[in-house]
């Protein structure tokens, strides 16, 4: 390992400014470089939809399931496991839509934490990345997307 080499430093403009191609796999799992709030709307948007056309198509047969027989309130195993299965690529797109737009916005990814704290994480994450512009030109984490 490099010893002038900090592991905590964010990483350099020029390391960035070689970045692979700018596509969905890059959007909704990779946890480097900047996107404006155009993608992060739109990956938001997708994340959302896939979540909750999961949820629609994995509740519509524990809801048959309660109608048919409603002494077993308990969902299938299986169910429970394809949710499991899903959630962890949705949760992983979630965070690495919003970990670049903190980068963007010219802060660490670990502001995506701010989401859990009560009430007031959810209204300032929805400001900063939503509706905020990032910071003008280069900053430690990449060149400007809208450059």
């Amino acid at each position: 390992m490099n010893q002038g080499m900090n592991p905590y430093q964010a990483p350099s403009t020029q390391t960035l400014s070689a970045q692979v191609d700018r596509d969905w796999k890059w959007l909704l799992f990779s946890f480097d470089g900047r996107i404006g709030r155009g993608e992060y709307w739109k990956g938001s948007v997708l994340a959302g939809l896939a979540i909750g056309a999961a949820a629609l198509a994995l509740m519509i047969p524990m809801g048959l399931a309660g109608l048919l027989d409603s002494r077993n309130a308990e969902p299938p195993m299986v169910i429970l496991g394809v949710v499991a299965v899903l959630a962890v690529p949705l949760v992983w797109a979630s965070l690495a839509i919003g970990v670049k737009r903190w980068h963007d916005r010219g802060k660490s990814g670990w502001w995506t934490l701010i989401a859990v704290v009560p009430y007031i994480g959810s209204i300032w994450s929805f400001v900063e990345c939503g509706c905020l512009r990032g910071t003008p030109g280069p900053n430690p984490y990449g060149p400007d997307p809208l450059a």
